[in-house]
């Protein structure tokens, strides 16, 4: 249950970190209110999923679900370039999340 918790808090690290993009500095409250809302529950969860998770997995699970959901609403959303280095680079992220989440033993 504690990996399903820490997926929700990535996701919702993707959609604060898109957030950021619309707040311009904070400067936008319409924008900057929902976004400080998904940080704030992206790190409940995050702690939540670190009570029983050990800390290296779990945070370097969280982050890469994170930037790799950046990357992808970069290029899906804000047309950002895609590049083989990036694709390839993103692959091995990936690759060290999942061994991470099976090194861990949780």
């Amino acid at each position: 249950m504690n990996w399903l918790i820490l997926i929700l808090a990535g996701l919702l690290e993707v959609a604060w970190a898109t957030g950021l993009k619309y707040t311009e500095g904070f400067t936008r409250p319409i924008s900057s209110l929902p976004t400080v809302a998904a940080m704030a529950a992206s790190f409940c969860l995050l702690s939540i999923a670190m009570r029983s998770l050990p800390l290296g997995s779990a945070y370097a699970v969280w982050v890469g679900i994170g930037m790799v959901g950046a990357v992808v609403v970069g290029v899906v959303v804000f047309h950002e370039s895609l590049s083989v280095i990036k694709v390839v680079s993103l692959c091995f992220l990936v690759a060290g999340v999942i061994g991470l989440k099976w090194s861990s033993g949780a």
